[in-house]
């Protein structure tokens, strides 16, 4: 895409620039003082004179076109740098049709759907490019990520055969095999497959990041911590390298750093409300009751469906003893997930609180019903058994 306008800037250029018509006066003058001969050039030639007049007016027209193509292009990028993705969308489908369902804008697309973690529209677009352009490679890192996110796990299969067939010494490839394998939750294997990226390029952030994701899973934070740290290096503006360090300082309660490195990547992405819900998790630890209700408030507005931010308002909420507000904001949660245990386990603890055991006992069933994870299902019996118990101190989470 970017080729073709060079292409056609420079034929426009070569073809009626000021450059070519003043070779073609000076050759039909025969040569001497530059200003008689194109003046001769114009009495001999008349097809001369109707070049040199016409040429601006062609280059001004060209220039026009170009500038009105690559206007929004541009606007869509430096707007995508800021991570203002709503904007960056507008400028691009300002576009015309035949430039818009191209390989590169569609990839752009896709990219600020998913930073707007609104991972089918970043499906959507991804699968476009591929239909309009099945030989591009770059962006179908972040696709893959989109998938995983989604959990389509034949998809996500599927795309890394064609990845694979197509180029096997491109780093993307092999950061598409690494997420179709960690979906899989065979992270050792998804490591060697995001080092194989790593050894065909070196310089490449994403990589880095997703390394990190893995150790992180595999709870070696020291590695992960690594290859964030390795990721900035690279490129400061990394915003997922600051959230996965801050993430590793969380998990470790490590919280002042959590929350320093949290807000260091707000300060490149405020408009991210994974970041705020992540903040807020960190001040609420840090016992900053007020505040990280406020960042979670935000993070609700900036995105009505992140069902995390809230439920760790509700968690926030229940330690407060605002009881009926966190049950208030479960019941409108339990829309948006209506399978997640760890939302029934928590009104489970919030009715017995309010000394409602019989309410907490069927919340606690139906999470132990939905069938989570081995060590929240002992979480979960422990509970029932200690119904009839106070448990003022209780802090247990899923």
């Amino acid at each position: 895409h970017c080729d073709w306008h060079a292409r056609g800037w420079s034929a426009g250029v070569g073809a009626g620039g000021m450059g070519g018509s003043r070779r073609a006066g000076l050759g039909g003058g025969g040569g001497g003082r530059s200003g008689d001969e194109v003046g001769l050039g114009a009495s001999v030639g008349g097809a001369q004179v109707h070049q040199v007049s016409a040429t601006p007016g062609r280059f001004a027209e060209g220039a026009v076109a170009v500038l009105a193509l690559l206007r929004p292009l541009a606007d869509a990028l430096r707007q995508f740098s800021m991570f203002r993705c709503d904007e960056a969308l507008q400028s691009l489908r300002r576009l015309p049709p035949a430039q818009y369902a191209t390989g590169y804008v569609l990839s752009l697309a896709g990219r600020a759907h998913a930073e707007m973690v609104d991972y089918p529209e970043a499906a959507r677009a991804f699968q476009w490019a591929r239909a309009v352009c099945p030989h591009r490679l770059d962006g179908m890192e972040v696709y893959s990520t989109v998938l995983w996110h989604l959990k389509k796990e034949v998809a996500l299969s599927h795309l890394a055969q064609e990845v694979v067939a197509l180029d096997r010494l491109s780093p993307h490839t092999w950061c598409v095999l690494g997420n179709c394998f960690s979906l899989q939750k065979e992270h050792e294997t998804a490591l060697r497959y995001f080092q194989r990226a790593l050894q065909l390029d070196p310089r490449c952030t994403y990589a880095h990041t997703l390394c990190g994701h893995e150790y992180f899973a595999n709870e070696d934070f020291e590695k992960a911590t690594a290859c964030y740290r390795a990721a900035l290096r690279l490129d400061a503006r990394h915003y997922n390298a600051w959230y996965g360090l801050g993430t590793v300082y969380y998990r470790q309660e490590k919280f002042e750093l959590s929350e320093y490195h949290f807000r260091h990547a707000l300060g490149i992405n405020g408009r991210s409300s994974v970041l705020y819900c992540y903040l807020g998790m960190a001040l609420h630890a840090l016992r900053r009751t007020a505040d990280a209700l406020d960042l979670l408030r935000r993070a609700i507005a900036l995105d009505a469906r992140n069902p995390l931010a809230k439920y760790e308002r509700a968690s926030v909420l229940m330690s407060d003893d605002r009881f009926q507000e966190a049950l208030e904001e479960l019941e409108a949660l339990k829309e948006v997930a209506p399978r997640e245990a760890s939302v029934f386990f928590l009104m489970g603890k919030i009715y017995k609180k309010l000394d409602l055991p019989d309410q907490a006992m069927v919340n606690f069933s139906v999470a132990l019903d939905l069938k989570p994870a081995s060590g929240d299902v002992n979480l979960i019996k422990s509970a029932i058994e200690k119904l009839h118990v106070p448990d003022d101190s209780e802090d247990d989470d899923l």
